[in-house]
């Protein structure tokens, strides 16, 4: 697949979940979610169920509404911050640069919710806005050929993404179905470590208004591209996604 096919390859990815006109018209994405697993466990942190949360479509930028207690939010600014504010907006707690922060041995053993904030800000963005993530500037793609698994064929591509995009490593690998649905993302988590080698495996799309997105979602340890049975290190489900027009505000 030369440079031209594969650029062809991607606008029918974005046609297939929705479109660039669709997604164009939209601010921002309204969605219910839960989530869990052994990431949480291992860093002693809640369990989100149905936790309602916004979604820029423009750029990074997350908030978990009722996190980390009712009445307030967590916010994920980008690579610049991430901040809890109070039911009056004022801001409680902050953390700049907040990736760097992932150092020492306290990370290790467990997150406070400014770190959740961060890595489930920065992680649940990229999931809900992908494909469509791929038509900012600066991504290269490179076909790596068709894979087979039960589900049927894959064709896989080699994603590297620009740094001005926050995610859980610049170099990523994606497949998609032969309907041109994102069915599996191969990554490394490295705010947790450099050995986090995950697939993450995305499954029973719904058509929310036009926005084809997999609400089953489950992520599973790598190992020399196996993916192995357990444990489930996090699971995410959406429960409802509403669209926001660019004149809605949020």
């Amino acid at each position: 697949m030369d440079s031209t096919e594969t650029k062809t390859f991607i606008e029918e990815i974005i046609h297939a979940h929705g479109g660039r006109g669709l997604w164009n018209s939209l601010n921002g994405l309204e969605v219910r979610i839960s989530a869990w697993g052994f990431l949480f466990k291992a860093k002693h942190l809640p369990a989100l169920e149905h936790t309602r949360i916004w979604a820029s479509t423009q750029k990074p930028h997350l908030i978990f509404y009722d996190f980390p207690k009712a009445g307030q939010t967590g916010e994920f600014i980008g690579t610049e911050e991430v901040r809890i504010r109070g039911s009056n907006g004022q801001v409680l707690q902050s953390r700049s640069m907040p990736r760097a922060a992932f150092r020492g041995l306290r990370r290790n053993l467990w997150w406070d919710f400014l770190d959740f904030i961060y890595f489930g800000g920065y992680a649940t963005w990229n999931y809900l806005v992908t494909p469509f993530l791929f038509l900012r500037a600066g991504f290269t793609f490179e076909y790596l050929g068709e894979r087979n698994d039960k589900t049927g064929t894959l064709f896989c591509f080699r994603i590297i993404f620009p740094d001005d995009v926050p995610t859980h490593c610049r170099t990523q690998t994606f497949y998609f179905d032969k309907d041109k649905l994102l069915r599996r993302i191969d990554y490394t988590a490295e705010v947790v470590g450099h050995w986090a080698h995950a697939a993450h495996l995305c499954n029973e799309y719904r058509d929310f208004s036009g926005l084809k997105i997999p609400t089953h979602r489950r992520v599973r340890p790598l190992l020399f591209n196996r993916i192995l049975h357990g444990p489930t290190l996090v699971a995410l489900e959406i429960h409802d996604v509403q669209l926001k027009k660019r004149s809605e505000s949020y």
